[in-house]
């Protein structure tokens, strides 16, 4: 693979990761790229319009510092394109970084992205957004709308419990899910998910089967209501598959249509949107390039993993 020449950085201010953004200049400049292009944004929404710039100038390669935000509004510009995207995770959550195994250090992810494998994803596409990670409605995106950024900065990823327990005991609203031009679910439902990824909000491993480069989204509906059956749905997800809790339907589609009886937020990747009545969601298969380590460096990264787990003790 040719070493990028040209190359962009797209940094939320916000965020870090071990020796911040110097260190990630000295990083790259040390991989001997002949153009180094440096965006700053204090907010993950300013971000598309440097991507955008980065875009124009036809660089080799956009490296995105930050969290999940701002890495669904980059690849929501890059989407198309095929220009690579590399993911330095600094951000509370970092789903797609983790669900990809993008080394969680900065000289690791630095790696991925100069020396690492292309891998080319599909996205899920959101009332004309692109997604990468999962979207959802209902308890979830509730959940997310208030674990604000203040409360993620204090408790990472336990924002989302907190917030979460103080949702378990809302009314759940009735939502119609059409899946490619079918009724499937009609009835009351605390959450709706479309995933393109297995891990999702919190570190849940919410859809089993699910694969980026498969073509298709995972859909589950949850009907859980109340703290008890939630708890026995979550524990359901942590010992085993998620479909085997009687309170999920899964299946898959390529397009997916929610109708809710009133407006409620939603979310993509972890950020929070507009209420609404009516989404719909479709696949975008091979969409956007990220920057993955070697098949090699994942294999050393499984076996220092399994190496960590002590051996069970004789009985």
């Amino acid at each position: 693979m040719r070493t990028p020449r040209k190359v962009a950085v797209v940094a939320h201010t916000g965020k870090t990761l071990d020796g911040g953004l110097d260190e990630l200049r000295r990083c790259i400049t040390g991989q001997g790229v002949d153009e180094l292009l440096w965006y700053e944004v204090p907010k993950s929404k300013k971000a598309p319009k440097q991507v955008r710039k980065a875009l124009k100038a036809k660089v080799d390669l956009v490296v995105v510092w930050g969290g999940d935000g701002i890495v669904q509004r980059s690849i929501d510009v890059v989407a198309g394109s095929k220009t690579p995207l590399a993911i330095i995770p600094a951000g509370t959550g970092n789903l797609l970084a983790t669900n990809l195994g993008v080394p969680a250090d900065l000289a690791g992810a630095v790696e991925a992205a100069f020396h690492g494998r292309r891998r080319r994803i599909d996205l899920g596409k959101l009332n004309g957004e692109h997604f990468a990670v999962m979207a959802g409605v209902g308890f979830d995106g509730a959940m997310i709308q208030d674990a604000d950024r203040n409360l993620k900065d204090r408790l990472g990823k336990l924002a989302y419990v907190w917030t979460g327990l103080r949702h378990v005991n809302g009314k759940a609203p009735r939502a119609k899910v059409i899946i490619d031009g079918v009724k499937w679910f009609d009835d009351e439902a605390s959450c709706v998910l479309v995933g393109n990824v297995g891990t999702i909000t919190g570190g849940i491993h919410a859809f089993d089967d699910a694969r980026p480069d498969d073509g298709w989204l995972d859909v589950g509906v949850a009907t859980a209501q109340g703290a008890l059956q939630w708890a026995r749905a979550l524990g359901t997800m942590a010992v085993g598959r998620s479909d085997h809790s009687p309170f999920v339907r899964m299946t898959r589609a390529r397009r997916i249509d929610v109708k809710l009886e009133s407006k409620l937020e939603y979310e993509l990747d972890g950020g929070a949107r507009e209420a609404v009545k009516r989404l719909t969601v479709q696949v975008v298969p091979e969409a956007v390039t990220i920057c993955v380590p070697s098949v090699e460096e994942a294999g050393a990264a499984l076996r220092d993993d399994a190496a960590t787990v002590p051996a069970p003790s004789a009985v």
